[in-house]
């Protein structure tokens, strides 16, 4: 209806000014239902151009919009100058057959269609358990995927990590360390190593394989390749608990292996944007708007991560990508851009990188703050919140609040069952139905081969309608601004809607043809319910 509608509104404006160079239309659902099922403020926008006032252009278009095709019922101005449109009763009954007959795959989208995307989310380099201040970035990251997938895109999913350097060097000697005192030998515990019992359970489980002889420095790479494969699969299935999987695991040694590192110092310097100061090398962020220049390599020799970054988003590119989405802490906004300008001036489209920044989170737990701590160990992993409040609860509650807010996470709330726990409400919500759907069919002999939409007139049956309509515009306006708590919220009204059905319209005992209708409406409302719990990587129980 939107496209139908910019249509309808373009067409009144060339009618009314041949030459006008038209904006960008935005379509709107008002906030009350008094100002009709879509708005625009294009009359606004326009005043000037059109040397007008606006409430004066708006009532030109309105008069120009076409309403005998029978999609609109109505078409008025309001206020200052916005036009409501109203949908038509026989529209509404014939986008219901549609979203009937498209079934499960209702909502899907053709946005995205032939563009090759790439996600990259959690990240974390394999030096313990995934913890509380990885989960919203793994679930939003899967969570985005999904939504891109819904509106045509070819998405990849991509773990970015690093196996080397001093964190990984921490790890080693901190299992060499347990194993060493396992075995009765005096080891002193490195300064500033991992103290969790997951770092026991590996030097337990080398000791087993390997025997109590492996004492020597001539074993530390076995410490550590025990260190990185256990730490990486406990991650790995922490993921798929969260029902999360990803396509591929890209290794930072890479860029160092293949040149990539090189060569974007190479291009760099062609282009005068770094040099050498204090022993360190310089990048030129200066030219790009920043007040002070960068440091890439350190007078040490080691690169700082922006070096490796440049190169990755390069070879993200090079692999053909049309976007490639990072999901970052907030810890990463000030120092992303560098990255971006960075592949910028190496001569590669920058425009194709997409940087989403969320907002950490913090954990309440009997009503205070917990803190973590991967070092020291006192920390919540996601597997410990998931034994709390289960996974769909977990992936939930990391996505109800938009990414640039702050989150409170409170697992006393959480694990609240009923009504009040949001995720609970819409997954009854779908229980609900399901049950409803099969009562019909104990008491009737169902058939959908002559549903008759035109007999949901009531009220409440026009709500839900409206509501099971607008399910493919938020799959489209979620994909683009890259928010999943839009759907969420979305859910919510549908729930609402379908509530307040179930407290206006029997089905039983009514007239058979208008209690298959309103059987044929629930069936299309429990769809979009599993589809919306589904892209938000949820079950939709059938019963609860």
């Amino acid at each position: 209806m939107q496209d139908y509608l910019k249509q309808q509104i373009e067409a009144a404006l060339r009618q009314l000014a041949p030459d006008l160079d038209i904006p960008e239309i935005t379509i709107e659902k008002p906030r009350s239902p008094e100002h009709g099922d879509a708005a625009t403020n294009v009359a606004l926008t326009l005043a000037k151009a059109l040397k007008d006032n606006p409430r004066s252009i708006a009532h030109k278009i309105a008069e120009r919009i076409d309403a005998t095709s029978g999609y609109i019922r109505s078409v008025d101005v309001a206020g200052p100058g916005f036009i409501n449109f109203r949908f038509s009763d026989s529209w509404l009954a014939d986008q219901l057959s549609v979203a009937y007959r498209a079934g499960s795959e209702y909502g899907k989208g053709c946005l995205l269609v032939n563009k090759s995307i790439q996600v990259e989310f959690v990240s974390a380099n394999p030096t313990g358990p995934l913890t509380v201040g990885h989960g919203r970035n793994a679930v939003l990251g899967d969570t985005i995927a999904r939504v891109l997938e819904w509106a045509g895109g070819d998405v990849q999913r991509e773990y970015y990590f690093n196996n080397a350097g001093r964190q990984m060097r921490v790890l080693t000697e901190s299992v060499r360390a347990r194993y060493l005192q396992a075995v009765g030998k005096d080891a002193e515990f490195p300064e500033g190593g991992y103290e969790g019992a997951y770092i026991t359970e590996i030097a337990e489980k080398v000791r087993n394989e390997n025997g109590d002889n492996l004492t020597g420095e001539e074993h530390i790479a076995i410490f550590r390749k025990a260190a990185e494969e256990g730490i990486f699969e406990d991650i790995k299935q922490t993921l798929a608990r969260m029902n999360i999987s990803m396509d591929s695991f890209f290794n930072e040694n890479t860029l160092y292996e293949d040149g990539s590192i090189d060569k974007v110092i190479g291009l760099l310097r062609e282009k005068r944007l770094v040099y050498e100061e204090d022993g360190a090398t310089w990048f030129k962020t200066t030219e790009f708007g920043k007040e002070k220049d960068t440091v890439l390599i350190k007078s040490s020799g080691e690169p700082t991560y922006r070096l490796p970054d440049i190169a990755y988003h390069i070879n993200k590119i090079e692999r053909g990508f049309d976007l490639a989405i990072d999901v970052f802490g907030a810890d990463h906004i000030a120092t992303y851009p560098d990255v971006v300008a960075g592949v910028k001036a190496c001569g590669f489209d920058s425009e194709k990188i997409d940087v989403i920044v969320y907002q950490f989170v913090t954990i309440v737990k009997d009503g205070k703050p917990f803190k973590m701590s991967t070092r020291k160990a006192n920390f919540v992993t996601l597997d410990e919140l998931m034994d709390e409040v289960g996974a769909d609860v977990t992936r939930f509650f990391f996505l109800m609040r938009a990414p640039g807010t702050h989150l409170e996470f409170d697992i006393d709330e959480a694990k609240q069952a009923g009504e009040k726990n949001p995720v609970f409400y819409l997954q009854y919500a779908h229980a609900r139905i399901q049950s409803i759907l099969r009562k019909v069919r104990e008491n009737y002999d169902y058939s959908d081969k002559s549903l008759d939409f035109s007999l949901l007139n009531h009220d409440s049956e026009v709500t839900l309608i409206k509501r099971i309509l607008e399910f493919p515009d938020i799959i489209t306006q979620t994909a683009i601004q890259r928010e999943p708590h839009k759907l969420i919220n979305y859910l919510n009204d549908l729930a609402t809607a379908f509530h307040k059905f179930y407290h206006d319209c029997r089905i039983l005992g009514v007239d058979e043809q208008l209690a298959f209708a309103r059987t044929g409406l629930l069936t299309v409302a429990a769809v979009v319910l599993a589809n919306g719990l589904g892209i938000l990587g949820i079950s939709a129980p059938d019963r609860m």
